[in-house]
């Protein structure tokens, strides 16, 4: 059995869908900060049958819960202090998203005016629709 020693101060991301892990690490740019991070892909899940794990020994004001809930609204956030649990935080969808994702509308102003910021709205909270606040172009992932 894998034995990834418990943090101290930091989050633990659980129940993200498995394979996902990597994505997750570059959206929330984990590679910039000087902390402690563990990647646990396909760990064994009762609810899911395999799922991801990350876990990170840093202060949760650096974490984007927004991109997170973007890119899976159902992952858990366990909020850890001197070892232990202390609070769980539940993802919803962002209202707004702001340079995550890029317009793929050729005639977009975020195309032409190249520092203006991607920006996208929640359309469709129900189907989880986006689409780009210059031209309401809809959002369609590559794959979800």
């Amino acid at each position: 059995m894998l034995n990834v020693g418990k943090i101290e101060e930091g989050f633990v991301l659980d129940h993200i869908k498995a394979g996902k892990s990597l994505d997750i690490y570059d959206h929330l740019q984990l590679d910039k900060l000087d902390c402690t991070v563990a990647i646990i892909k396909n760990a064994r899940s009762e609810k899911m049958g395999k799922k991801d794990i990350l876990k990170v020994e840093c202060d949760l004001d650096l974490l984007d819960l927004d991109v997170l809930a973007f890119i899976d609204h159902n992952i858990t956030v366990n909020v850890i202090k001197s070892g232990e649990i202390v609070a769980k935080r539940e993802l919803t969808l962002p209202k707004q998203i702001k340079n995550v994702i890029k317009c793929r509308n050729p005639r977009c102003i975020t195309s032409i005016e190249q520092e203006l910021p991607h920006v996208f709205i929640l359309a469709d909270e129900e189907r989880e629709i986006y689409r780009c606040k210059y031209c309401e172009e809809k959002y369609t992932p590559t794959t979800k």
